[in-house]
């Protein structure tokens, strides 16, 4: 896990309750600064990756409700955190701020009674689906790696024990990074972890300042082993030569099937989300990252699409990508045949 200790924490007058001051008090050495939003930052004059190592923002989520998912989760629950240390070239969270350092939310308790309250409307047993086939599941890191927020607040272990001990409900998130903290902690197969896979070489250039796909992968049996119940998630898929982006896939199944024990492989299942990129994101890249636009901007494969933030996204051609997808889903039969695909788009 990153060393991560800012220098600055900003906060919000309403933040500062008793979890919101003991986040604070974590950090004695950081200059502590009020501001009047969490999502409307000061000027601090930090380049964009300093932002997210020396900065924390603490603030109350006003806006609260469940979303319904239909894929990762039935439903993704109010955001416990936004942003991330990690500076993935392709994170849609990044793209709706200058710069996004980790806020962490310090109203967990609003948060839960909220998700509590939306459980207990639903219909009951739940209808089975490819989410779940006994609970109600809720994504609790949609802007955020719940693997990094775990460490940094008492707030996510909270939640944990939301899940956990929840007659009706199961939690999930995905992640890039192995905190070995959450190992302590038996949520009973009730929290999902959904571990985020790609070809290695390609994750070194846009997966920015996260953990190793090795990593990734050898810490999957040591997270069953804790009580997770553990998932893949192949996201974004990138597609780069007629070819390598195969050969590739099938070396990271492989490596998959060599990895795991049978007792893993029986519960595990994947989801597949081939690359949706920004044009701003785009145009931020070329400045900080510009080897990874090589890999994510390719107009000849792509075709515009106007995001529901009114912004233009590009996503490979439709017609292309079903052939994609039929591609990715027969090297998944051939190679790791027990890996059952969730979803996939």
């Amino acid at each position: 896990m990153p060393d991560f200790t800012p220098s600055i924490v900003l906060y919000t007058a309403d933040a500062m309750n008793e979890q919101g001051e003991a986040i604070l008090a974590q950090y004695p050495n950081a200059e502590a600064l009020q501001i009047a939003q969490h999502n409307r930052l000061p000027d601090l004059g930090l380049a964009h990756y300093k932002v997210k190592s020396d900065v924390l923002v603490l603030g109350k989520l006003k806006t609260q409700a469940c979303k319904w998912s239909g894929r990762s989760s039935d439903y993704i629950a109010p955001s416990l955190a936004n942003g991330c240390y990690a500076g993935c070239a392709y994170c849609y969270v990044d793209r709706h701020k200058p710069v996004n350092p980790i806020t962490l939310f310090t109203n967990v308790d609003e948060i839960l009674t909220t998700v509590d309250s939306h459980v207990n409307s639903l219909a009951w047993p739940k209808p089975a689906n490819q989410t779940d086939s006994t609970f109600w599941t809720y994504d609790i890191g949609c802007n955020s790696d719940i693997s990094i927020d775990y460490s940094l607040t008492n707030g996510v272990r909270q939640v944990f024990d939301f899940f956990r001990d929840h007659p009706r409900a199961k939690a999930t998130f995905a992640t890039k990074f192995v905190n070995r903290d959450l190992l302590a902690f038996n949520p009973n197969q009730k929290i999902r972890i959904r571990m985020s896979l790609m070809p290695a070489h390609i994750s070194k250039l846009v997966d920015v300042r996260t953990d190793s796909i090795e990593k990734r992968i050898a810490a999957i049996n040591e997270f069953y082993d804790a009580g997770y119940e553990v998932h893949v998630n192949f996201s974004p898929v990138i597609v780069y030569g007629k070819q390598q982006w195969r050969d590739d896939y099938r070396e990271l199944f492989r490596q998959l099937d060599a990895a795991l024990r049978p007792d893993v492989k029986a519960q595990l299942k994947s989801e597949v989300i081939f690359l949706t990129h920004n044009q701003s994101q785009h145009q931020t890249n070329l400045a900080i990252n510009p080897k990874a636009e090589e890999l994510l901007w390719t107009p000849t494969l792509q075709e515009n699409k106007r995001s529901q933030f009114g912004g233009w996204n590009i996503r490979y051609d439709h017609q292309l990508k079903g052939k994609m997808i039929e591609i990715f889903e027969r090297m998944v039969h051939e190679e790791i045949p027990w890996c059952t695909i969730r979803y996939i788009f």
